[in-house]
């Protein structure tokens, strides 16, 4: 529930990037209520860092599905592949 006292229906919008083939990430999946679940299902079972941003979801939740992220988005985005890169590398330093 928000401030308000009303449900919010959760959204989730899945990233791709591969420099090699793209210019910029890619939105490679979305939805709300259960598809959103499923999709950070899916990202939990295959230990895909998630990060939560009410503000760039609703941003990214306008493109469709294989759609670039516009220019100005990129630094957003950016910061969230910052945020997979480190999660990443911490999650390597514990496997050791």
């Amino acid at each position: 529930m928000n401030k308000k006292g009303k449900t919010v229906r959760k959204e989730a919008i899945a990233l791709g990037y591969d420099q090699t083939i793209h210019d910029a990430p890619k939105v490679i999946a979305k939805g709300q209520g259960k598809i959103a679940e499923n999709i950070i299902k899916k990202a939990k079972e295959n230990n895909i860092p998630i990060q939560e941003d009410r503000n760039l979801v609703e941003l990214l939740g306008e493109l469709n599905i294989n759609e670039s992220i516009p220019e100005e988005l990129f630094s957003a985005v950016a910061e969230v592949f910052a945020f997979i890169y480190r999660t990443d590398r911490e999650a390597g330093r514990r496997k050791k």
